[in-house]
């Protein structure tokens, strides 16, 4: 059984999706635990900066972000933590899976970037092959 799942989100649809899979899988098992991952990288926190007035504007602004895929997991009264990381996307999850043991990560198959996804690849694909545990991509 899968007992500690790292959800990565972005706020996408996609993310929304892997959040409603992950939480079916949570819920399997009563001693499950699910860690809801948000990477800011640098690009999004130079815009973050240039569009809001204060600090606490920008935090507020990142929760928003991620607010669905929050309540997708509380709503199935599951064990759950935010993190919000900083750096590229795709290797930060991978740091952080393999640091912190993970029995599963699930992310969707398409983040809110589709430009980068195009010219560096996909997010997805880059946590699928470096990532040591199971990796669920949800489309």
């Amino acid at each position: 059984m899968f007992a500690k799942i790292l959800i990565a989100s972005d706020g996408s649809a996609h993310a929304e999706r892997a959040a409603e899979k992950a939480s079916y899988i949570a819920s399997a098992n009563s001693n499950s635990t699910i860690e809801i991952v948000y990477v800011i990288d640098a690009n999004a926190s130079k815009t973050d900066v240039l569009h809001s007035a204060n600090s606490v504007m920008i935090d507020q602004n990142r929760k928003k972000r991620i607010e669905k895929t929050e309540q997708i997991v509380k709503s199935k009264i599951l064990n759950y933590k935010v993190t919000i990381l900083h750096g590229e996307a795709g290797p930060s999850i991978v740091d952080y899976a393999n640091n912190n043991k993970f029995d599963l990560v699930v992310l969707g198959s398409r983040g809110l970037n589709s430009l980068q996804e195009m010219v560096l690849g996909s997010v997805s694909h880059k946590v699928a092959k470096r990532v040591d545990c199971p990796v669920l991509i949800v489309k």
